[in-house]
């Protein structure tokens, strides 16, 4: 097992890089051979790793199956991780933050994920339709029936967290956090630093962007990126310069663009654990290599003058995603 750095989450230490495990079933380019999917999880587990997330959304719940089949056996060795909310019912994607669609949703998933109990428990999504305090109800009754260990939110506000923990503790926030996805650092990233909630940042390499794998907005059919602005032209062709600068700053502080950008991730604060995905043990390994090794206040720096405000072109989202989203905005989104 790999040394490698943790940090707390509610009542649990974790590696403080975890694994996204949604691009082994969904939403990026094709997933890859089933075979090929379990080996890398087993192989995440060999390194140290200790946190695998996943979601019911994430391949209509094939996602929750593949972790059974592949790593069941090893629950001991791992928190597990995955959310609710967000669901395909029927081949549709559904929003439902009803207490009774909340149960209804972690009971389908203890069964595909092949235990009684999930570590932690996220709200996938805010849906504005129920009140918070609703939704995370629920939850708390789950934790108290034994089923999840800890709850957490995705794609909050700082005050909707503040709303929620008003009536249970958090012990997780996961929002989209990378050097040019900072919505975060307006109120969120500091809120959970007060609260006590880790901050769990996922797309932590930019959806591949900052980790060189993206070189043309030419995706496969169905890959997300497709229809976020960041990656369509002309905004794309302006982001992949911005990436290539960044690639300099990162060879010559010794790192490869990837650990860069955990790294930066990691130095927002020690409360902070990021869930890069990868679909090759290469890459995963490449991205455990940045866990215990901070990058230089000046490298920092020149980061975040490479990425000041309004550098990044292109919203985050298109328009019918971000309506699913409670993440504050910065002041260049439209």
């Amino acid at each position: 097992m790999t040394d490698l750095l943790h940090r707390p989450l509610g009542p649990f230490t974790v590696s403080a890089v975890s694994l996204g495990c949604m691009n082994l079933s969904h939403a990026y380019d094709v997933a890859p051979p089933e075979a090929d999917a379990i080996q890398l999880l087993n192989h995440a587990l060999d390194a140290g790793l200790t946190m695998l997330d996943t979601a019911a959304l994430y391949g209509g719940g094939a996602n929750e199956r593949l972790i059974a089949e592949a790593v069941g056996h090893r629950r001991s060795e791992f928190r597990l991780a995955s959310k609710c909310v967000l669901d395909l019912r029927d081949g549709e994607r559904v929003l439902d933050g009803r207490p009774e669609s909340i149960a209804r949703t972690l009971d389908e998933a203890l069964v595909r994920l092949n235990t009684d109990h999930i570590d932690l428990y996220y709200l996938h999504r805010l849906d504005p339709n129920v009140p918070i305090e609703e939704s995370v109800g629920a939850l708390a009754r789950a934790r108290e029936a034994g089923k999840i260990g800890a709850l957490g939110l995705s794609e909050m506000s700082a005050a909707t967290l503040r709303r929620a923990q008003a009536v249970h503790p958090i012990a997780a926030m996961q929002t989209e956090l990378s050097p040019w996805v900072r919505n975060a650092e307006i109120a969120v990233l500091d809120a959970c630093r007060e609260l006590g909630t880790a901050f769990v940042a996922f797309s932590p390499v930019a959806r591949g962007m900052l980790a060189g794998a993206v070189r043309s907005p030419d995706f496969v059919t169905g890959d997300i990126r497709a229809s976020m602005p960041r990656f369509q032209s002309p905004a794309f062709e302006a982001n992949l310069a911005l990436a290539d600068r960044f690639a300099a700053i990162a060879a010559e502080a010794g790192f490869t663009p990837a650990q860069l950008s955990l790294a930066w991730v990691l130095a927002r604060g020690p409360h902070v654990i990021a869930i890069p995905g990868t679909r090759s043990i290469a890459h995963l390994d490449e991205n455990l290599a940045a866990a215990s090794r901070p990058a230089a206040p000046e490298t920092l720096a020149a980061v975040d003058a490479l990425f000041a405000p309004g550098a990044v072109q292109g919203n985050r989202y298109p328009p019918a995603a971000q309506a699913q989203v409670d993440t504050e905005r910065l002041p260049e989104e439209a």
